[in-house]
């Protein structure tokens, strides 16, 4: 099939009033593990139209310790949803006992390495009931206890489990400039019926070293790899990776229009195999592929630490530092992403440090960055240099809500009635309320300034202490936040923690003897607030 391209929320709306030509889309499997929302609606309805494949970023499947179980059942539950042309991971591992890193970190190509890969690989397949795609990766250092090339890690992981593998031609060229490998002979080690897709993307020259950012065009030497791969390895889908600094979408169908101009052009065949030298391993160095990423995970939390884990490195220790680097930026990324109206109240620098303070203080301790964060509303209530804004946490708060019911299932079912329940029964039933609602509560004006940094929204409040009472609600595609009185929050929140209307309405008019019950009533039902109710056991 025709070169593909990276789905991208920027170019939603060109996909779906354009239906590009382009021949298959891929997405980020962790963007949609929710499986719910705008982001879900839109990939289902692209997915009527093109092949879609799904690359996984958070699996880490050469972490020793920290390999999320429950996160490979949300994959599978993923696919089966979706039903993928092509499911891929990346050789990297990204997980400590105790946290999750969030990156895709270099493994030490040996044996020890290989056995657990090969094991992660196995149960990954079997729970998904197809092959897999293991994905070459970027790296920035490699290791003195190195036993073989990535290549010839990868040809032989997938002989021990059938896998198939994603050959990124942009990575090989990265890993030429950083480390002098040879990228042809990357090329050649691999067999050619195992590489069932490839990757094409851009890369940043820095004095550290060259950087795999997806944020450029396809560089010359890169195209010259892909001439190079098809000869070896036939006509296989090609995909066009563009994450960061994306430009507008004909940009990238330029992109996968050469790359099939290319593959048209290619014949296959040319390049012989080529078997690898066995490397010798100093038995120094040999350390434990446990002991190893636990010196390395404590270097990316503190510096100081660099100078234990250099002696187990190849190359210039100091990069070290570019996965730092990352480290912070994906702490903040996704901060950022929970927690937008907050960020521009106290402004990107601070908001940076706040990110940075925080990721050391509360690690991931799940693969999907979507649920990293949820402490930050009490630690930023303890956080000092925040104080003069007491305020600020219970934004924190009510964004945090938002964030959830933005991930909250989809429920499709129609407006729920009480008709023919008798009042006594009425009075014993409990509610089923809608999986997004979030109740929120606050002496300061949360509501008032969350709508303020809206698009369009209302001018900044006159009054920051003022009580708030507000519901957050995502009954299709879009999450609202409705300010509404105490005695209805009062209501409400009786029924989120499973008590029954009876005493959910006592609780109303505990606050307003002139509670209408009536009005409410209708407001929640048509609203999916309440989606029905359970009668009490006889």
């Amino acid at each position: 099939m025709a070169a593909g391209i990276g789905l991208r929320a920027p170019h939603y709306r060109d996909f779906l009033d354009r239906r590009p030509a382009v021949g298959w889309v891929e997405v980020h499997t962790e963007n949609f593990l929710a499986r719910a929302g705008h982001d879900w609606r839109v990939l289902s309805a692209v997915r009527r139209d093109y092949p879609v494949s799904l690359h996984g970023v958070g699996l880490g499947l050469g972490s020793v310790h920290g390999f999320s179980g429950d996160h490979l059942v949300r994959v599978a539950a993923l696919v089966r949803a979706l039903d993928p042309v092509l499911v891929s991971e990346h050789l990297s591992w990204g997980a400590l006992r105790d946290r999750q890193l969030n990156d895709l970190l270099p493994l030490r190509l040996d044996h020890e390495a290989l056995a657990l890969v090969a094991a992660r690989v196995q149960r990954v397949q079997d729970l998904l009931g197809r092959r897999i795609l293991v994905e070459n990766v970027s790296t920035y250092v490699r290791f003195a206890g190195d036993a073989m090339s990535e290549a010839d890690f990868l040809a032989d992981l997938a002989r021990r489990t059938g896998c198939g593998v994603l050959l990124d031609v942009n990575n090989l060229y990265v890993n030429q400039r950083n480390h002098g490998e040879d990228p042809y002979a990357a090329i050649a080690a691999l067999r050619a019926g195992c590489v069932g897709e490839i990757h094409l993307g851009g890369h940043l020259v820095t004095d550290d070293g060259v950087i795999d950012h997806h944020g450029a065009q396809v560089a010359p030497p890169v195209w010259d790899l892909y001439r190079a791969a098809l000869a070896r390895f036939g006509a296989v889908p090609t995909l066009v990776e563009w994450d960061t600094d994306l430009p507008p979408l004909d940009v990238l169908l330029d992109e996968a229009a050469q790359a099939d101009a290319i593959a048209a052009t290619v014949g296959q065949g040319v390049v012989a195999d080529v078997i690898a030298p066995p490397v010798d391993t100093p038995p120094s160095l040999t350390s434990g592929l446990d002991a190893l990423q636990q010196a390395f995970g404590t270097a990316l939390f503190d510096s100081a630490h660099d100078a234990a884990l250099a002696p187990l490195l190849k190359g210039d220790p100091r990069r070290i530092g570019i996965y730092r680097g990352n480290l912070h930026a994906h702490w903040t990324r996704a901060l950022a992403s929970a927690y937008p109206v907050l960020r521009q109240l106290v402004g990107d620098a601070f908001f940076d440090g706040l990110a940075r303070v925080y990721g050391r203080a509360h690690p991931a301790l799940d693969p999907d960055l979507n649920r990293f964060g949820g402490a930050l509303p009490d630690f930023l209530a303890g956080f000092t240099p925040a104080a003069d804004h007491p305020y600020l946490p219970d934004v924190a708060r009510l964004e945090w809500c938002v964030h959830e019911a933005w991930f909250a299932p989809d429920v499709d079912m129609p407006a729920a009635s009480f008709a023919g329940l008798a009042p006594d029964a009425f009075e014993a039933a409990r509610a089923v309320l809608h999986p997004s609602l979030r109740l929120h509560a606050s002496p300061w004006a949360t509501a008032a300034l969350w709508h303020a940094h809206q698009d369009g929204g209302p001018d900044f409040p006159d009054a920051l202490q003022v009580q708030t009472h507000a519901l957050v609600l995502r009954t299709r595609f879009d999450v609202t936040v409705e300010t509404i009185g105490a005695a209805g929050y009062a209501a409400l929140a009786c029924l989120a923690r499973g008590d029954t209307f009876g005493a959910a309405l006592d609780a109303a008019f505990d606050l307003d003897g002139d509670f209408d019950v009536a009005a409410h009533l209708r407001r929640w039902l048509e609203g999916k607030i309440v989606m029905g109710y359970e009668e009490a056991a006889p």
